[in-house]
């Protein structure tokens, strides 16, 4: 695995002692208000201190995708990178954030320290130039109609625009009925692209228009498919959370409760340790 894009993220990891550890993409799905996003961000912080884990905050400025023309987008711009803006130096974390094609790279880019790039926009060869141009690291989401093998060529298209900074991320992969499957042999195939695989626990459980306004999802099932996804050789896992998923205004369904992390995390540390003979 090419180690440089997770030094830029976590500088620590410069640290020989922890160069080849768990890592986490973790936080809400989108910037509610304040209160919310705060609350994680401190629990989360605290979760990174007593583990050991290193951690970067996950929260979306704007939701793009929703099944509904009525359901939540998100904040203002400029006050949901307030409150990013807040997170990072208060916490001292690294911002991940999804862009889209409309996307101020540069407005953006002075708070989001990590592009992540869409499932549904994985194929689009402009948008795509104009991520790795912002010379920013990347979180390469896999399209859910897309298999392991298709990757490669979206990875060749982002390295051959000069951005080398790149992790991937499987989510699931979609054959109907509102399910994603998640294929643990692929899971492997990515593994030889030689970037840094994430597994995203909480979209993975997702079902998409199940509800028929809105995504449905399976949030029991999220930790385990985690835990098993390290156990194929993953090496950071995503997984968004919530102090009550029940009223979160985006991808509740899937989430994990605030509450619930820092077991998880635990558990999480101990498998990949385990499995990497740290």
């Amino acid at each position: 695995m090419n180690p440089n894009v997770l030094k830029k993220i976590f500088p620590k990891r410069n640290n020989d002692t922890n160069k080849n550890g768990l890592f986490i993409f973790s936080g809400p799905c989108v910037v509610e208000n304040y209160d919310v996003t705060m609350q994680i961000a401190e629990t989360l912080a605290n979760i990174q201190d007593v583990t050991g884990v290193d951690i970067a905050f996950k929260a979306s400025f704007v939701k793009a995708n929703r099944t509904s023309i009525n359901s939540f987008t998100g904040l203002p711009l400029e006050e949901s990178l307030q409150i990013l803006d807040t997170v990072k130096k208060q916490f001292n974390f690294k911002i991940l954030s999804d862009v889209h094609e409309y996307t101020d790279f540069n407005e953006v880019g002075e708070v989001v320290d990590i592009f992540q790039t869409p499932a549904f926009l994985v194929r689009q060869t402009e948008f795509l130039r104009r991520v790795a141009a912002a010379g920013k690291p990347i979180n390469i989401k896999k399209g859910q109609f897309l298999s392991p093998q298709e990757m490669i060529a979206v990875v060749n298209k982002v390295k051959s625009f000069g951005n080398h900074d790149l992790l991937v991320c499987e989510r699931g992969t979609s054959f109907g009925y509102n399910y994603l499957i998640n294929d643990f042999r692929g899971i492997q195939e990515l593994l030889t692209l030689d970037e840094p695989l994430v597994f995203d626990a909480t979209h993975s459980v997702q079902r998409p228009g199940a509800l028929g306004g809105a995504s449905g999802g399976d949030s029991q099932y999220a930790p385990k498919l985690a835990k098993a996804a390290l156990a194929v050789g993953a090496n950071g896992i995503f997984m968004e959370t919530h102090p009550n998923p029940s009223v979160a205004l985006s991808d509740g369904p899937n989430m994990i409760p605030l509450a619930d992390m820092l077991e998880l995390v635990k558990d999480l540390k101990d498998i990949h340790a385990l499995i990497n003979k740290l």
